[in-house]
């Protein structure tokens, strides 16, 4: 996270929302990178619906990694705002809270002028975000019906409601009557939740227009009973045969359910075999009986279910998920009591949550009442094997597992904290949720959840106050609070490239020092990296990048956050860059142009073999590093023949020699991330002043993220192989 204090000065460019959402105070973002969303609440709204008078707000959804639960505190004012985005495709759900203070409870609240979306969570609003990979999820033209059915419950003695689907073009009359598919919800759920945040219409909707899966009822049934098998085959099942036209026949009938509902389904497959011949379960927290009481599945047992059954199939999340060990034990069990199953193994990307339910969903619904040729999990599913994690008190923190599953944990000095949480860098492109962590018996608190391929920083936050993990042996100087970690992986451009390589393929980074321009001559230092070949006798010096922090940094931070070590090893082990050394020097408290030319890069030339010639020299930086590296630029045009800008700001100034400054540069390249990059107005305004005057340069495709390090690092990545080659 960065602040203007990286800058030096700035200039905010205040984005302009989009038609509003179906809660008016959240817009998309006009913005040049789409799916970025503002949430805006008026203070004058929250003392009403809270009775708080707040000096914490924060909107609150799956917005984190794998979709975990995390928060977006707001600024303050006459509204409280927050952005966030890109959001990738797909449903989001969130809710607004207030607290007096950190460390008072927070009190959840809604806009109340928008509709009410989840009826078991009165607080929660939803927002469906458009695009590719979520058409599955998407409302669709000529889809079918939703409808409230009610039906007379002997065994709770009263009225009881479902929810029912029926497919396009549902007929009441056809001769054939439908196949139907009964759902049944988790504990602390509503059964209105599969449609609320199932999106089980559009999904039955989506497959069965394109033909996916085949014409049938669907009915959401309330699992809140005691005796399940009563309440269902009893009651529910000649209700919803006598109210809609689907089956009687267990053929045509399937189960399926989340949690305490899939143990129900399958207590159901043993106790009432031939009752539903397809059986799916969603994250079960099957007991070791399965729920039927009778213990270990007989042979004989087993035979019923095989010659009754037509797809039994078991779904979870990845390691994250509550029920996951649940489902492996299941899983065993049916295999050594012979039980024929399918299992979709383990979803990697979402835990136990509603974006792993509407993934079982979209499957399961195309395998019922049909043959499926493909009986093996789904693409990039893992096998199901059991999992522990890591015991009390491991170090150091945090834990990464195989499956980029990562879990922090604090010492006991918080035990009797009201809320603690990891603040990093893991929201979208980059942005910094914090995110909540769990009190365990012992007085630690805990989180685990899968996190992309990159390098982070973070640190906890107790009550508001920020602390180190000090169990977490990483330093950074000039944020002593800042822990940082590294996922390894090449699915993202981050991971590719800040995945440590072979040790023998490191260059190599070492201190040097130099007496500055500044007050009294102090002695400074700076990170050098050579190449793993670097020839300190070679008789062609080398070419040179200096490599410039930003404001509230020094010259750690391109190694210690930046991971620019890591990027250039990677560069250079692929063949992409010129040999060269890098120079990431202090440029705080200086006359740049002046420190820079007179005795940085003298230092640097004194101690490495390398050019001083301009041609053969690059200088870049990010935010108040790129007004020093503007700003020399104007000065001394020629000196530096690569010039690099990030998230930059300024403008051309008057006394230019722009004739010069283009003669002598081989490169100028400006980098910026989107609005919600507070620098990207005052890059819009650098452009055009170079534009009106002449300067030829280029402006690199927008990085979508805030005034941070992802943006920073995308930006380095694509602006080393640029280097020396002219």
């Amino acid at each position: 996270m960065a602040t203007a204090a990286a800058m030096g000065a700035s200039t905010l460019l205040v984005a302009q929302p989009a038609a509003a959402e179906e809660d008016p105070w959240v817009s998309e973002v006009d913005n040049v990178v789409s799916d970025v969303y503002r949430f805006a609440v008026p203070d004058a709204a929250i003392e009403p619906e809270t009775g708080v008078d707040p000096s914490v707000v924060a909107v609150e959804g799956n917005f984190g990694p794998g979709k975990t639960w995390t928060n977006l505190n707001m600024g303050s004012g006459s509204t409280w705002t927050s952005t966030i985005g890109p959001l990738e495709p797909g449903l989001y759900y969130y809710e607004y809270t207030a607290r007096p203070s950190w460390s008072e409870d927070k009190v959840a609240f809604r806009n109340p002028a928008s509709p009410q979306e989840v009826t078991s969570k009165p607080t929660w609003n939803t927002l469906f975000v458009d695009g590719p990979g979520a058409e599955w999820l998407a409302d669709v033209e000529g889809g079918g019906s939703l409808e409230e059915f009610s039906y007379d419950s002997a065994v709770t003695g009263a009225e009881r409601s479902a929810l029912v689907w029926t497919p396009p073009g549902y007929d009441e009359d056809r001769a054939k009557a439908y196949p139907v598919l009964y759902l049944l919800q988790d504990e602390g759920q509503s059964y209105r939740e599969w449609a609320e945040l199932g999106r089980l219409q559009q999904i039955l909707d989506n497959l069965t227009l394109d033909g996916d899966a085949v014409q049938m009822v669907v009915v959401m049934a309330d699992g809140e009973v005691d005796d399940i098998s009563r309440e269902l085959v009893k009651n529910l099942l000649p209700a919803a045969e006598d109210a809609f036209n689907v089956s009687s026949d267990g053929e045509d009938r399937a189960i399926a359910g989340i949690g305490r509902g899939a143990e129900q389904a399958l207590s159901l497959l043993v106790s009432d075999t031939k009752a539903f011949a397809n059986v799916g379960s969603f994250s079960t927290d099957a007991a070791d009986d399965l729920g039927n009481g009778a213990g270990k599945i007989s042979n004989g047992k087993a035979k019923q279910i095989n010659r009754a059954t037509d797809l039994v199939r078991l779904y979870v999340g990845n390691v994250t998920d509550p029920n996951y060990n649940a489902t492996v034990d299941l899983a065993d069990k049916l295999a050594a009591a012979d039980v024929e199953f399918q299992s979709d193994g383990s979803d990697p990307e979402t835990g136990g949550t509603w974006d792993t339910w509407q993934k079982s969903l979209h499957d399961f619904a195309q395998r019922v009442f049909q043959a499926s040729g493909d009986t093996g999990p789904s693409e990039g599913h893992l096998a199901l094997e059991p999992h522990s994690f890591p015991e009390s008190g491991f170090t150091p923190t945090p834990f990464i597992d195989e499956n980029s599953v990562v879990t922090f944990e604090t010492g006991t000095e918080f035990a009797d904290a009201n809320n603690v949480t990891v603040w990093g860098n893991f929201g979208p492109a980059g942005s910094w949720p914090r995110t909540p962590m769990t009190l365990q018996d012992d007085g630690r608190w805990r989180l685990s959840m899968p996190v992309e391929a990159g390098s982070y920083y973070y640190k906890f936050v107790v009550e508001g106050s920020d602390h180190k993990d000090e169990t977490n042996p990483t330093t950074v100087l000039s944020e002593p609070n800042w822990s940082t970690f590294q996922v390894p992986g090449d699915e993202t451009l981050r991971g590719e490239f800040t995945t440590p390589v072979a040790p023998e393929d490191r260059g190599n980074v070492e201190i040097m020092n130099y007496t500055s321009s500044a007050n009294g001559n102090p002695e400074r230092s700076a990170y050098v990296w050579t190449p793993p070949d670097y020839d300190a006798d070679r008789a062609e010096p080398y070419n040179v990048f200096y490599l410039q922090h930003g404001g509230g940094q020094t010259w750690t931070d391109w190694i210690e956050v930046g991971f620019a070590a890591e990027i250039l090893d990677n560069h250079y082990a692929q063949g992409n860059i010129e040999p060269m050394v890098v120079v990431m020097a202090n440029g705080n408290g200086v006359n740049f142009p002046t420190e820079i030319t007179q005795r940085i890069t003298v230092a640097a030339e004194a101690h490495y073999n390398v050019s001083s010639d301009g041609e053969d020299r690059a200088l870049a930086g990010l935010s108040m590093g790129s007004g020093h590296t503007l700003s020399t630029l104007w000065a001394y045009p020629g000196e530096f023949a690569y010039i690099g800008a990030m998230s930059a700001f300024g403008s051309v100034p008057g006394s230019a020699d722009v004739q010069a400054i283009n003669d002598g540069t081989e490169l100028l390249r400006v980098y910026s991330g989107d609005v919600q990059d507070f620098t990207y107005g005052a890059t819009l305004s650098l452009i055009s002043s170079m534009t009106n005057r002449g300067v030829e340069h280029e402006f690199a495709p927008i990085i979508p993220g805030p005034h941070s390090w992802d943006v920073w690092q995308k930006s380095l990545i694509d602006f080393l192989p640029r280097l020396f080659q002219g």
